[in-house]
């Protein structure tokens, strides 16, 4: 008996889940096992960007230029439906000013919006300091994904 394979997605249930979401879990390839975190990120001219904290093992991670898998899902409470999309690429951290504040403006935007103020953790700021914290002024890393070199989209049946 074979095995019932997951349907693949069109490129636009793709791109709609992609522009739908807030967060995503990054895979690195890290020394003795693959080290995944979770992160907010945000869509820009077809791009996604990340905020990076200056702790922990994703910048060490991020200077040996290695691909990564990042991984975007959209499930119901109860897994009748669930749609995943696994992208392949590299991270490149953004030197850029403009891009940089535009990226940080959009992932300040979309926290106020849509995510608690608890979340700010993630970032590296206390939850009382609000979303106004997520600033071009602070000295903050923005990565974005690039080189994507595979995409793959799976979805319930």
């Amino acid at each position: 008996m074979n095995p019932l394979k997951l349907p693949k997605m069109t490129k636009k249930e793709i791109a709609d889940l992609i522009k739908g979401q807030l967060i995503c879990r990054i895979a690195f390839k890290g020394e003795k096992a693959p080290y995944i975190a979770p992160f907010q990120y945000a869509l820009i001219g077809g791009k996604l960007y990340f905020h990076f904290t200056k702790y922990g093992r994703k910048i060490e991670l991020i200077k040996k230029n290695e691909p990564v898998c990042v991984e975007i899902e959209k499930t119901t409470p109860e897994m009748s439906e669930y749609a995943f999309v696994s992208l392949i690429g590299n991270l490149k951290i953004v030197e850029d000013p403009e891009e940089r504040a535009k990226a940080i403006k959009k992932l300040a935007d979309q926290g106020k919006r849509k995510l608690s103020k608890n979340f700010l953790a993630a970032h590296g700021f206390k939850a009382e300091d609000g979303w106004e914290s997520l600033t071009q002024n602070k000295r903050l890393i923005i990565v974005k994904l690039v080189d994507v070199s595979e995409i793959v989209g799976l979805k319930s049946p």
